[in-house]
């Protein structure tokens, strides 16, 4: 069962920032999209609740060099 949840993202500063943010979570098995916008420094994440939580998405972030919340 799919769920939608918001965190909000720091470090990003440009559009490769904003890309790099989307490809992590996108490569995560059980993600169905992943929506990062610069302009909010946020992140729209759709995912498997039953094969992810917030926290897998928030170290996945993390790793990627970002700051997660």
């Amino acid at each position: 069962m799919n769920e939608t949840t918001t965190l909000a993202v720091g470090g990003m500063h440009c559009d490769a920032c904003v890309a790099s943010v989307n490809r992590a979570l996108e490569r995560l098995d059980g993600v169905v999209s992943a929506r990062a916008a610069l302009a909010t420094a946020k992140v729209v994440v759709c995912y498997d609740h039953s094969r992810l939580s917030v926290d897998d998405l928030i170290e996945v972030i993390e790793d990627a060099g970002f700051d997660a919340r």
